[in-house]
């Protein structure tokens, strides 16, 4: 099973079980239900999000079930019938899964995510959904932000004391090297996930040697290959980077290069003063790494500034989302058999905005010029917009607003994954997903993609799926 989440069905919100058992004693279990699973917002007042969590996703879905034990639990709470709990013995995910790929840059109110099967099913799941697609893609969007601040640098994730938990701290992993880090300071998430696994030194290691120098000294003996020497211990410009000096002149002498880290200071002006006395002392080709409760903000000023950095350590405000505490991620029911009917339904509310949208949706990407992703268009699943053909979109929350294009290229975004509870297929590494990330984000233009005010991507509806939406409004409006 290639999943680090839990597999036991237990892993729900308590009210998706008392939901189920109502649904089994009305005879409703095994109606077809689909479910979408959609964000409301972009995170950290940015133009993009990416999503991420899909892999590990469907690994532990393949194996979803009740054990023993977790029925003994739900049996002793006294409010479940043992006959539900016998129906619960059986359990299993056995529907079919819509999705668009791990590293797609994905806009507010598109159905990234689309669940179809029992209603019990599809009703059980929605937890682990929510939570590990919520926060896989609000790492991996805070990622992919970190690595565009920083020019498309080199993005090291050092977050591993600071995340949320064990579980927090590798789901992290994966998601930042989706969003653009090159690698990791968690050991067990590179092995978990097969990723580049980085470090240099700490603070505790300088300090339990007689002296700074002789601390260089040992680890540069230890690891000359990767002698990366953390200078700002004691003071960074009186001593830390002399002696770094010269240990590096005497790793120089016997063929290998190193580098120096800072974790504390201006970090604007003395990796100006350490890349002046580096350069003047003959080693131009030794990096700068920093660190210190980096975000994408002062990466951005740092780049600007032209402050001379090489690698970027990135810990607590990349694996927990700094200050942005949760993606706005939801499910949501668009559809619902009776019998051999269906039925389109949707979510109402006195926000336009929190409405939903419904029936069973695709979505499409649509291309003008050289690739410029220029419209997401959200359709009823037997539509298909064309290349070349006059297309008109509506806003998503149903209004007047209209536009139209004529797409050069049109491309679904969502493709099945699952099917009868199995995959379909093998998922992509989580290299090909960075380098997908990477592709995608070239084909949007850089105001959608900048920090501060970014323009605002256009996601729209088309006109049949807008009627349904009205229609039942109206019809809502009518009977109530």
């Amino acid at each position: 099973m290639n999943s680090s989440l839990p597999t036991t069905a237990l892993f729900t919100d308590f009210y998706e079980l008392t939901m189920a058992q109502g649904y089994w004693k009305r005879g409703m279990g095994s109606q077809t239900a689909v479910f979408d699973y959609f964000f409301r917002r972009q995170p950290f007042q940015g133009g993009f999000s990416v999503f991420a969590g899909l892999d590990p996703l469907l690994g532990a879905l393949e194996y979803f079930h009740f054990g023993q034990g977790d029925l003994a639990y739900l049996e002793s709470l006294g409010i479940f019938e043992k006959e539900f709990l016998k129906y619960l013995e059986g359990f299993a995910f056995k529907g079919s899964i819509l999705a668009a790929k791990e590293g797609e840059i994905v806009f507010p109110h598109e159905p990234l995510f689309r669940v179809e099967g029992d209603l019990v099913q599809a009703q059980i799941v929605e937890g682990i959904v929510l939570n590990t697609l919520n926060f896989q893609s609000l790492v991996a969007t805070k990622s992919a932000r970190i690595w565009l601040a920083s020019a498309k640098g080199s993005i090291m994730e050092f977050g591993l004391r600071r995340a949320q938990g064990a579980d927090g701290a590798l789901s992290a992993t994966r998601a930042a090297f989706i969003g653009g880090a090159y690698g990791s300071s968690n050991s067990l998430g590179g092995k978990k996930f097969g990723l580049p696994v980085l470090g240099t030194m700490a603070h505790s290691w300088v300090m339990s040697f007689p002296s700074e120098l002789e601390a260089f000294r040992a680890y540069a003996e230890i690891y000359p290959t990767n002698a990366v020497l953390l200078i700002d211990t004691y003071n960074t410009l009186e001593s830390g980077i002399g002696n770094a000096i010269t240990v590096g002149g005497e790793l120089k002498s016997k063929g290998y290069s190193f580098g120096v880290r800072l974790d504390s200071g201006d970090i604007d002006y003395l990796t100006r003063e350490v890349r002046r006395r580096l350069d003047e002392a003959g080693f131009p080709e030794a990096k700068i790494v920093v660190s210190n409760e980096l975000d994408e903000t002062i990466i951005e000023h740092l780049v600007a500034s032209g402050a001379p950095i090489d690698v970027w350590g990135v810990g607590t405000n990349l694996v927990t989302g700094g200050n942005e505490a949760a993606f706005t991620g939801v499910y949501k029911l668009s559809s619902i058999s009776y019998g051999a009917s269906e039925k389109s339904v949707m979510k109402f509310s006195d926000n336009p905005e929190k409405s939903t949208n419904p029936g069973r949706k695709i979505l499409y990407r649509l291309f003008n010029g050289s690739d410029n992703a220029r419209l997401d268009l959200i359709t009823l699943e037997d539509e298909v917009p064309e290349a070349g053909k006059k297309i008109i979109g509506n806003h998503p929350s149903g209004d007047y607003r209209k536009l139209s294009i004529v797409p050069t290229s049109v491309e679904p975004l969502l493709s099945k994954v699952m099917e009868n509870g199995k995959r379909t297929g093998p998922a992509p590494n989580l290299k090909e997903s960075q380098a997908y990330l990477a592709r995608r984000i070239g084909s949007f233009d850089a105001t959608y993609l900048r920090q501060l005010n970014p323009h605002v991507y256009k996601v729209s509806i088309s006109d049949r799926l807008r009627e349904l939406k009205l229609g039942l409004i109206r019809k809502y409006l009518k009977k109530y």
